[in-house]
C-alpha cells in the first residue's frame, strides 16, 4: 500500500474517532456542534499540511530525477561524440594506409 493511502487511512480513522467521541459525549447540542466544527477545521488543516508535505517531497524527487536524467543524457552525448571522433580518426588512418601503402621488404 502506498504512503498516500496509509496517511489518508490514518487521517480518516482519526477523524471518525474524534467525531464519534464528540457525538457520544454528554454535552448540549450547540456545544457538540461547535466541537465538531472545531475538529473538522483542525482535520482540514492537518490534511492540507500533509498534502503540502507530500507535494513538496514529490516535487523534490521529480526535480532530482529530472536532473539525473539530464546529466545522463549529456554524458551519453559526450560518449557518443567521443566514439564518433575515434571512428573518424581510425577511418582516416585506414584511408591514408590505403592511399600510401608502405612497401614490403623482400
Amino acid at each position: 500500500m502506498g504512503a498516500g493511502k496509509v496517511i489518508a487511512s490514518v487521517l480518516a480513522g482519526a477523524a471518525a474517532g474524534a467525531i464519534l467521541g464528540i457525538l457520544f459525549a454528554p454535552d448540549k447540542g450547540t456545544e457538540t456542534r461547535r466541537k465538531i466544527a472545531e475538529k473538522g477545521s483542525d482535520l482540514a488543516g492537518s490534511v492540507k499540511d500533509t498534502y503540502n508535505d507530500i507535494s513538496d517531497t514529490v516535487s523534490e524527487k521529480y526535480d532530482t530525477a529530472k536532473k539525473k536524467l539530464s546529466d545522463l543524457v549529456s554524458e551519453g552525448k559526450d560518449v557518443g561524440k567521443d566514439m564518433v571522433n575515434q571512428a573518424k580518426e581510425k577511418a582516416n588512418a585506414m584511408r591514408n594506409d590505403v592511399r600510401n601503402p608502405n612497401p614490403v621488404n623482400s
